[in-house]
């Protein structure tokens, strides 16, 4: 890579999640590597806000102000969600994992005080979230090519089935069984890195 050519990769955890998150951690060290390898890669794994408006506030403000002149974005479940509006905004690759492709749909169940996972610590989340999810929603996106989809058939949380119909003609890898956390996801995560780095 010259120095003209750089990349911001950014990484978006998932509902309740944070950049601990082991997929998250994986990514970064792959990543990593590939920097110590030479490449002008920037890494951005944001612990993200109760409030999606917030949380996708804080992240343009990052691209914004990044000097990389591409971007990749990554997110898994309610980040998958996040990576279809950036890419769609930005113009920029997208790889999705196990996808909330109607955020707002799946999480106006769980309206009210949630805690993190490996933390416990609380947080409200709250009816108006819901609202601003929606108002993110990309309804079918743009150029199939620019994403690479990542769905376990095993997911117990999301229908697989949807997160494929949702990423028509875009390179999908479908992993059979697995769970909603992809406690596999070490199989495939060089495909992963390859589609957001090439």
């Amino acid at each position: 890579m010259s120095s003209m050519d750089s990349l911001l990769v950014v990484y978006l955890h998932g509902f309740r999640s944070s950049p601990r998150s082991s997929k998250a951690q994986m990514t970064g060290d792959a990543i990593a590597y590939r920097v110590e390898q030479g490449a002008a890669i920037e890494w951005y794994c944001p612990q993200l806000l109760a409030s999606p408006r917030e949380s996708m506030d804080m992240v343009r403000r990052h691209i914004d102000a990044s000097k990389a002149n591409r971007l990749s974005v990554i997110g898994s479940s309610l980040g998958g969600f996040y990576t279809n509006y950036l890419a769609e905004h930005y113009g920029c690759k997208g790889i999705a994992l196990n996808p909330a492709v109607r955020a707002g749909r799946e999480l106006a169940p769980h309206v009210g005080m949630m805690t993190a996972y490996d933390s416990e610590e609380p947080f409200d989340f709250r009816a108006e979230y819901i609202d601003e999810l929606n108002r993110m929603q990309v309804e079918a996106i743009t150029l199939p090519e620019r994403y690479l989809l990542l769905a376990a058939t095993g997911d117990e949380l999301l229908d697989w089935r949807e997160m494929s119909a949702f990423y028509r003609g875009a390179e999908q890898i479908i992993i059979e069984g697995s769970d909603h956390g992809i406690h596999n996801y070490s199989e495939y995560l060089d495909a992963v890195v390859d589609f957001a780095c090439n």
